[in-house]
Parts: C-alpha cells; sequence; structure tokens
C-alpha cells in the first residue's frame, strides 16, 4: 500500500491536485500532518480541482503528529533538496527501483513524505523516515511544486514494474513495531550503563538502527528475546504506543501462542 503524506499543507489547490492524483495513479492513501487550517478541505479552490474525486476526499486523514501517520509503515521517504546533519540524501534515479518495488509489495506500507509547500520537510520531521530523497532539476529552477511532486513519485510508481526488493521469507516491521522495540531496548540496555552522556549515546544509536533502518520481524523477534533476557517485561501501552503491536510482538515471539 502506499500512504502520501502531506506534513503541514497550505494550498487548498495544491492538497485538491494531490487527491486527483491519487484517484489517477492509486490505490494510495492521503494523509494530512497538521494542515495550516482544517477548513482548506471545504475550500472552493479544493472542491474545483479534486471535482469528480469526492470519494478520495472522503478517505482523508488528518493526524497531529508525523509519528502517527507513520505507525503502521514499513518503509518511509521522505523528499527534500536540503542535505541533513549526519543523513545520507539519496537521487531520485539511485532509489527509485526499490521504492517502486517497495510500494508496489502487498505486504509493505510505504509512505512518501513531503514537507509544506513554503519550508519543505523540517529537520524534526526528516528524523523519523527512513530515507530522504532529492528530486534532481534542471540549474535553472531547483524548486519543484508540491503536488508535480506527488506526481514523479504516484505516475512511477504506477507505470513501473520491478522486482521484489525483499526476500520470500522476510517480512517488513511496521512503525509503531519499531518503536516499541527501540524503547524497550533502551530501556534495558540504559539501565545497564552508568553514565549519563553514554546513555544519550546508546539511546541515539538505537534510534537511527532500529527506527530507520530497514528491519524485518524475524530480526525483531530476535531482539525482543534479547530484551526478555535481560529483563524487559514492558509492554507497548507503557511507552504510549498502540497495544495492537504488544500482540504482534507476543505471537513474534512465542509468548501468544498456546
Amino acid at each position: 500500500m502506499r500512504r502520501i503524506v502531506l506534513c503541514r499543507p497550505q494550498g487548498p489547490r495544491n492538497v485538491g491536485s494531490v487527491l486527483r492524483l491519487v484517484a489517477n495513479f492509486g490505490p494510495a492513501e492521503l494523509v494530512l500532518v497538521r494542515p495550516e487550517r482544517r477548513s482548506l478541505l471545504v475550500h472552493p479552490d479544493l472542491e474545483q480541482m479534486s471535482h469528480g474525486v469526492e470519494d478520495v476526499l472522503a478517505k482523508i486523514r488528518i493526524v497531529d503528529r508525523l509519528e502517527d501517520a507513520l505507525l503502521d509503515v514499513t518503509t518511509s521517504y521522505g523528499f527534500t533538496a536540503r542535505a541533513r546533519d549526519h543523513r545520507r540524501l539519496g537521487d531520485w534515479r539511485g532509489v527509485r527501483e526499490e521504492l517502486v518495488a517497495r510500494a508496489q509489495d502487498p505486504e509493505e506500507t510505504v509512505a512518501l513524505v513531503f514537507g509544506s509547500e513554503e519550508s519543505g520537510l523540517s529537520g524534526a520531521e526528516t528524523d523519523p523516515l527512513h530515507h530522504l530523497v532529492r528530486m534532481p532539476t534542471s540549474d535553472e529552477h531547483g524548486s519543484i511544486n508540491l503536488s508535480m511532486a506527488v506526481g514523479i513519485c504516484l505516475s512511477t510508481v504506477f507505470f513501473d514494474r520491478a522486482p521484489s526488493a525483499r526476500a520470500p521469507s522476510s517480512s517488513p516491521t511496521p512503525g509503531a513495531d519499531r518503536a516499541f522495540l527501540a524503547a524497550r531496548l533502551s530501556e534495558v540496555l540504559g539501565e545497564r550503563t552508568t553514565s549519563p552522556e553514554a546513555r544519550r549515546d546508546l539511546t541515539a544509536s538505537i534510534d537511527r538502527i532500529f527506527v530507520r533502518s530497514p528491519l524485518e520481524t524475524r530480526d525483531a523477534r530476535a531482539w525482543h528475546l534479547l530484551a526478555q533476557a535481560l529483563g524487559g517485561k514492558r509492554r507497548p501501552g507503557d511507552y504510549g504506543l498502540p497495544e495492537g503491536a504488544e500482540r504482534r510482538e507476543a505471537l513474534n515471539t512465542g509468548e501468544g501462542e498456546t
């Protein structure tokens, strides 16, 4: 499944154009994160641009945090023109084949994340994303309109065909499960670290490895078993995460089997 995530969108015409693109090159979901004003969904410009795709408009989700839009996401791509500290900025031409393969995989939920029209993705918005991607343009003009960028991505996924990006026996781990594993490991391993500075470094490293990097469920299961062996007993709800992650983790480690 493909999911388009627009962070802090401002223009009703852009959102309306994205609605039409979702209908043209779907199936895809559309999630808005803290739109500048919720009234843009009833703005005449949006209604004009999305005429004929009212069924897609009715399914839009609005959330307050980007993390809420990524809870069940297995792989996320953030589109930005700016390099970030210690983050690799991939070229669209180099990542598109893998992106297409993942987006066409029925076991994956792939999020394509875009920032606001005025400022793009903020540094905080790029933190939870697995990949950062730049779309190359001519030297004459380096900025791409929001809806045009979405159109390039969705049409590429729609028209291209690519081999599977994962091994047949593997299964990707959703965002909520990644967050639970990272929180669990940070707590269990952090308790065994005496230096506050080392604990901060450990937590940051765990976030980089388990939140951003690709993670298969079989690998997540092994790390959960390690956490349990070290005394980790807490559940997703203890970290403010959906309890669905608890059920998946229990099945993966065998706790839920009878």
